[in-house]
């Protein structure tokens, strides 16, 4: 069987909302496929916005309640110095009931996002003691009850909660001890060790999850805050997981994360919920194909952790090493579930890409697994040198190295372009192309995983009775809303 988009017996779709909830856990995960999606690729923001290479996949949601893909891409090219309105984007893609294989990736609609029909920006904010408009997007999710969106920001740290155009509806609370500051002084430019407190420039809220009952968001630092064990040397052992109420958008606890190595820029890049106290934890360093990392030893995982006996550790700050304070405990945390780079595309000349960065839990398919859909970031195959000139960045992936031998030229120019190890003039991209986005199709068992709000009791009554009008072997296809 081959659908478009999900198609599901109601029976399974029905057994899935009713399921009893049990303690959450992933097992038997296995590569499904992947797909490449070219560098070029457009979205839909048109005339609207003056750079509209699609920016790839920060963070994936799926809203199972409306059967809808979400994307959000991150602040644009050129790393916070390129004017770019952020935006999210709904795609569809075809997916096999059977096996999970995924195919024929579309953009449906391309939403930006706004502040008072404004459109918040991915430029660093300036002045650098006030946020303004500048907007760093990294994780998505859709409140189950209103559809609307939460996406995570790493400027800020923030949340913040649009409406289904993309207007901005309200701003969470920062924790106090995530606000950088230069001694009292708010500072959301300046780096460490000028920087004396809250979160770490660039590594803010990287990750975002909500319980299945909508009530809680949990917010995750990509790595700890500069009083959290940041060395010259490295970073912390250990990040943090703020839980927020959705309602008054008020932080209620904050857990510890304890990361596997501090070394080689390693840090998580998604969190997706199982339950209100289970998740998935995408970690990975900055290892792979990219616009400017190293090849060596990439190292990227799925793992599982539970919070339902961690403590709150709001009041202080987590060692360099060793283990929490006395009294103390993080998130408790499984072994190695999923290794990203196990499985790499031609595409990529078998090699791993460096930013594996969104990952959710897809539609139930019809052995009763669910498909897991994982993205990475491309940067928009985009570079800048010392001075701040942007350059679109080609590679050649059956290289041994394809970014020390990439060809880098103006932006949307094939003229004036340069090898990256050296100064030379080329004039022939045969066999370049930019770097593609990447989706890969993973499939898990999740015992006692709720995938949607349980019914009221009438509700429940309702879809009953209609089951034994349908038979119980119709077969759904639902259509993507704009």
């Amino acid at each position: 069987m081959h659908f478009r988009r999900w198609s599901l017996p109601l029976t399974v779709a029905l057994a899935a909302a009713l399921a009893p909830v049990g303690a959450q856990s992933l097992s038997n995960p296995s590569y499904v496929n992947g797909i490449a999606i070219p560098g070029n690729a457009q979205d839909l923001a048109g005339s609207a916005s003056s750079f509209n290479r699609l920016g790839f996949f920060s963070d994936l949601y799926y809203d199972r309640h409306r059967n809808e893909w979400w994307g959000v891409s991150d602040r644009g090219p050129g790393g916070g110095v390129i004017s770019y309105d952020t935006r999210m984007q709904r795609f569809t893609i075809d997916i096999n009931g059977t096996t999970g294989a995924i195919s024929n990736f579309q953009v449906q609609q391309t939403v930006l996002f706004k502040s008072q029909g404004v459109p918040l920006n991915g430029l660093a904010p300036s002045p650098t003691n006030t946020l303004g408009n500048s907007f760093d997007p990294e994780g998505i999710v859709v409140v189950p009850q209103t559809g609307n969106f939460l996406v995570s920001d790493e400027y800020g740290p923030s949340v913040l909660e649009f409406d289904r155009s993309g207007n901005l509806v309200r701003r969470f609370t920062v924790p106090e001890n995530l606000v950088p500051k230069v001694g009292a002084t708010t500072d959301y430019a300046s780096v460490p060790p000028t920087l004396t407190s809250g979160r770490e420039p660039n590594r803010g809220f990287e990750g975002l999850a909500i319980s299945p009952d909508g009530k809680f968001a949990y917010a995750m630092l990509q790595n700890g805050t500069v009083t959290d064990g940041w060395t010259a040397a490295s970073r912390g052992k250990y990040t943090r997981v703020v839980k927020y109420d959705v309602a008054t958008g008020e932080p209620v606890a904050q857990f510890a994360y304890e990361l596997e190595s501090s070394a080689q820029g390693r840090g998580i890049s998604a969190i997706v919920a199982l339950g209100n106290d289970k998740f998935l934890v995408l970690e990975r360093n900055n290892r792979g194909i990219g616009t400017g990392a190293t090849l060596a030893s990439p190292d990227k995982n799925i793992f599982q952790i539970d919070l339902s006996s961690a403590s709150d550790v709001t009041g202080i700050n987590l060692p360099t090493t060793g283990s929490l304070p006395s009294g103390y405990s993080a998130a408790a945390k499984s072994g190695k579930l999923i290794d990203l780079d196990a499985n790499t595309l031609a595409a990529l000349g078998n090699k791993a890409p460096e930013k594996m960065e969104g990952f959710a839990v897809g539609p139930m398919l019809a052995d009763g697994s669910f498909m897991l859909l994982m993205g990475t970031d491309n940067d928009y195959s985009v570079t800048q040198n010392g001075a701040g000139t942007q350059f679109d960045v080609y590679f050649r992936f059956s290289d041994t190295d394809p970014y020390a031998s990439s060809i880098q030229c103006p932006i949307g120019s094939v003229s004036g372009c340069f090898f990256t190890s050296n100064s030379n003039g080329v004039s022939d991209l045969t066999g370049y192309a930019l770097l593609p986005g990447i989706l890969q199709s993973y499939k898990a068992n999740i015992n006692g995983y709720v995938p949607t709000v349980v019914p009221e009791p009438s509700t429940v009554v309702l879809m009953t009775i209609g089951l034994g009008l349908l038979g119980g072997v119709v077969v759904r296809r639902r259509t993507a809303r704009g």
